[in-house]
């Protein structure tokens, strides 16, 4: 009888692993970057490392519409922090701004002139109800002319290094549809440009530059000239109960976008577990869409990844850290990582990585030594983090963040002046010897 429970108990666990291998998807064909998004671009960082955990058509320039407006939110907070401004500087409506505010096919609520406006009520709705006309004050406030701050907007793209960008306004709104309301139009026909990495990117200046954006950004609501206006990122904890279907643990943040060039866009992020995430979806078909195809990158970025220390600090490389040292107490220095490096990845392809070594060869003689004297941790070179699978997307950034810096373990001494000067005698008989060899040789050949 025994026997045949522990038979029955075997058959039983069996038809478990075989139920459940059926039941739980693929690990590793998820993390092999077969996620399905219906959006014509998109991507998927760790905000911390700037890792890029999936792409899609990412380096496509697209039509951001509103997700233009975080560049406008840096530059508002850059002006901030530098002291230009204040939170409370107040600013009045021209006209230009006014006209938006007042057409009835721009997103916006109204604004009133001959009115004072504070910073911090126009950036929340900017921020929040992405309204146009505020962005355009503030724009005007800053640099004088939207055009004047559409320069600042690209100059500040090439210093973040955007991939792939162009401003043409501070808004995201299409040129064309601007005819005849902006005084100053240069490029009728001009959209501005983004595309899901330049857009990530953005993001991720923003968030580590200012984290103070995100505050401002996870507000479900505001309250601006007298009405109560809601979030339009619905990923939020809204009450309103249309709204909860789209919930998303940890979001807060960051940027809608809708044109009908643009199709809808989203910029998102989101917070678990001290794990930040930025994500990015272009073109979708519907408002509904953005956020469910979101929603899906977010959640292949917690399930499929963990923030993993390939190597510790202190690592050496097997057979590589030893460095020849010239006119030293010791004819050798050590090297290693200066710093662990963690990584967000698939659990799967821990085994994947290794690192090489990249010594700095302005520091060896031509002879292929450092000199002493060397100080313990002095950056000697720097160690490159190479992947030996597939479907690596690398890092947001424009030059790899893979290399990490490699630095002395400890410090050598410069050798006194008797030893330095019987090893230069050394050497000079030594190469006299080897001359003579060479002449006598030369004789009888």
């Amino acid at each position: 009888m025994t026997r045949n429970i522990k038979k029955g108990l075997s058959f039983l666990l069996i038809a478990l692993v075989l139920m459940t291998s059926l039941i739980i998807p693929s690990f590793s064909a998820q993390a092999a970057g077969t996620l399905d998004l219906n959006a014509e671009s998109a991507i998927l960082v760790d905000a911390e490392t700037g890792k890029v955990l999936y792409s899609k058509n990412a380096d496509i320039a697209l039509p951001p519409a509103s997700m233009t407006k975080m560049m406008t939110e840096y530059l508002v907070l850059e002006a901030i922090n530098n002291g230009d401004i204040s939170w409370d500087t107040t600013t009045q409506i021209s006209d230009y701004p006014y006209k938006v505010s007042a057409n009835p096919s721009f997103s916006g609520i109204g604004l009133t002139q001959d009115k004072d406006y504070t910073v911090r009520d126009l950036y929340n709705a900017m921020a929040v109800f992405s309204d146009n006309g505020t962005t355009i004050a503030l724009a005007e406030l800053i640099s004088g002319s939207e055009a004047e701050f559409v320069k600042l907007m690209n100059q500040k793209g090439e210093e973040m290094g955007l991939p792939e960008y162009k401003f043409v306004n501070a808004t995201g709104i299409d040129n064309a549809d601007l005819v005849g309301i902006n005084p100053d139009l240069e490029d009728e026909n001009g959209s501005n440009l983004l595309s899901a990495k330049s857009a990530a990117l953005l993001a991720f200046h923003l968030i580590n530059d200012y984290p103070e954006a995100l505050d401002i950004s996870k507000q479900t609501t505001v309250q601006f000239e007298g009405y109560t206006v809601e979030n339009l990122n619905w990923m939020l904890p809204h009450d309103a109960t249309n709204f909860k279907q789209y919930y998303y643990e940890g979001m807060d943040g960051l940027k809608t976008g809708h044109t009908i060039l643009a199709g809808y866009t989203f910029t998102g992020t989101s917070e678990r577990n001290g794990s930040r995430l930025i994500s990015v979806v272009m073109k979708t078909a519907s408002e509904d869409e953005r956020f469910k195809e979101t929603a899906k990158l977010m959640d292949y970025g917690y399930t499929q990844f963990q923030s993993t220390e390939l190597f510790p600090k202190g690592y050496k490389l097997e057979g590589e850290s030893s460095i020849p040292v010239a006119k030293g107490k010791e004819d050798t220095v050590e090297v290693s990582l200066s710093e662990g490096i963690t990584l967000p990845i698939n659990p799967d392809d821990a085994d994947k990585y290794h690192i090489e070594y990249n010594i700095d060869k302005d520091k060896l003689n031509k002879d292929g030594e450092l000199t002493a004297p060397i100080e313990k941790g002095e950056v000697v070179g720097t160690a490159t983090l190479a992947f030996d699978g597939e479907n690596d997307f690398g890092y947001i950034f424009p030059e790899s963040e893979s290399t990490f810096d490699l630095v002395t373990d400890n410090a050598v001494e410069k050798s006194n002046w008797f030893m330095l000067t019987l090893g230069a005698i050394g050497d000079f008989f030594a190469n006299l010897f080897t001359t003579s060899v060479d002449w006598i040789k030369g004789l009888f050949s």
